[in-house]
């Protein structure tokens, strides 16, 4: 049975476990996408309050996802290495810390929403529909927290298939209730912005029960308040050690798009209502991306645990050129059909105008943007979890912010420029993950690991006091 189990964890396909992260990864975005696309039709200051407000719900995520990316690394090291007990014991702190965090998160968001959207010099019916949706959504952050967990948990297992199939019947409840929030239907009031916020909710619910009954019939991991109230020391500072450094990378990011943001405001509304209406279209250029990243990061976990190194080195380089192909030939579809796909969300010409040039600029940019996350996301697997977080610093703020900044304030280039900025961050960090991947840091781990061990192995006159099992 053991060695079932081994070789089941060992040599899962790449495209088993992609193809499901692929869709459900497809539709979490078109959940944004579908939202904007009917706030269009309701408001466009909804569109760029609800874009704000989306981008500080999605911070603190990232905290949560700490403890899910840990979750997700460590598990898979572990049933890589057969240690099929710790794997188990891994999930069910992942749980316990989520749930504690999501609390927290909760009550941070709605004492202090109205303050971090400041930080964004909104003002009048953008900010008002800004507050009204972070006030609304940020009631479920705690279930957006435990969900996480879950989900890290099944993936790492490779059941992506199972989550897919949850985050379908999610969406199709989130877009049912934003129809009947805009629209009226059924006779309903028209309940906008606050009506899209409470489908979240409903949807969040349905989610984490569905997860919850996922994991404990395939898996057979009965989560309880125990396991919320005791947390294992060991895994806790585990989860941390790769989550924290890891989410790093994604929180560096997240504040540093809250400063670009307000670059933005500074152009004009027509430039902050374009840049959330192509932050949605560019989604489509890097989701294959994400999803064969994700998988990626999931084979490699396992590889390392099974100290399969060169299949792991191997397995980084092969996505890394399906990805940077793929995503070269999607964003120049993108642009090629650029205005009837602007117009899909908005006829104000203003903001087509604006737009357009953009679409054009990230067909040079995904390339980049797909080397970073590949390489940066294998990089995590492999533990070296440091590398990803120092370098997001230094570029996303050294290169991004202060780029952005000067190509599009100081020498006028508006939207167009802060997106050649943070392309240019895109690109460099990609090439010092691609450096960094060829230098296998996983092997001079390997090295201080061996001599450790040797070290305990050994008394000081050289005598061996601990002989290794099988000797």
């Amino acid at each position: 049975m053991t060695t079932i189990e081994k070789n089941k964890y060992q040599d899962q396909s790449l495209f088993s476990i992609t193809w499901p992260l692929f869709i459900e990864i497809s539709l979490h975005m078109s959940m944004g996408i579908i939202a904007t696309l009917v706030l269009s039709g309701y408001s466009d200051n909804a569109v760029a309050g609800v874009g704000v407000a989306n981008q500080i719900m999605n911070i603190f995520i990232l905290v949560f996802n700490v403890t899910a990316i840990g979750a997700t690394i460590l598990i898979g090291q572990n049933l890589g290495a057969n240690k099929l007990d710790r794997a188990r014991r891994l999930a069910k702190s992942a749980f316990g810390v989520n749930f504690w965090v999501g609390i927290v998160m909760t009550i941070v968001v709605i004492l202090f929403g109205g303050v971090f959207l400041k930080f964004y010099g909104l003002s009048g019916e953008v900010y008002d529909f800004a507050n009204t949706f972070l006030t609304i959504t940020g009631l479920s952050l705690c279930l957006e927290a435990i969900s996480l967990a879950l989900s890290a948990v099944l993936r790492s297992y490779g059941h992506t298939k199972e989550t897919m199939v949850v985050t379908v019947i999610m969406n199709v409840i989130s877009i049912f209730g934003y129809f009947i929030a805009i629209k009226g239907l059924f006779g309903l009031p028209v309940t906008g912005v606050a009506g899209v916020g409470y489908s979240i909710i409903v949807a969040r619910i349905f989610l984490i029960i569905s997860l919850l009954y996922l994991v404990y019939k395939i898996l057979a991991i009965k989560f309880s308040l125990k396991d919320a109230l005791k947390v294992n020391k060991d895994d806790f500072k585990g989860l941390l050690s790769i989550g924290i450094p890891s989410a790093g990378e994604n929180l560096s990011y997240q504040l540093s798009q809250v400063v670009i943001t307000s670059f933005v405001a500074i152009i004009g509304d027509a430039a902050l209502a374009a840049r959330v209406y192509i932050l949605n279209i560019s989604m489509l250029c890097f989701l294959f991306t994400l999803a064969i990243a994700q998988g990626t990061q999931l084979l490699v976990a396992r590889y390392i645990g099974a100290k399969q190194y060169d299949r792991a080195l191997q397995r980084g380089l092969k996505t890394l050129k399906i990805a940077m192909f793929v995503s070269l030939v999607i964003s120049l579809g993108v642009a090629l059909i650029g205005e009837p796909l602007l117009r899909v969300f908005t006829d104000n010409p203003s903001i087509i105008a604006v737009a357009l040039p953009v679409l054009w600029a990230i067909v040079l940019i995904e390339p980049g943007r797909a080397m970073n996350i590949v390489l940066m996301g294998s990089l995590k697997s492999v533990g070296d979890v440091r590398f990803p977080v120092v370098i997001g610093i230094i570029c996303m703020w050294g290169v991004a912010v202060v780029f952005s900044y000067l190509f599009g304030i100081t020498f006028g280039l508006g939207l167009l420029g802060i997106w050649l900025a943070q392309g240019l961050d895109e690109w460099i960090r990609g090439i010092f993950a691609w450096r960094r991947w060829h230098s296998q840091p996983w092997l001079r781990k390997n090295k201080i690991q061996a001599k450790k061990q040797l070290e305990n192995e050994l008394g000081e006159d050289g005598r061996v006091l601990v002989r290794p099992s099988g000797t």
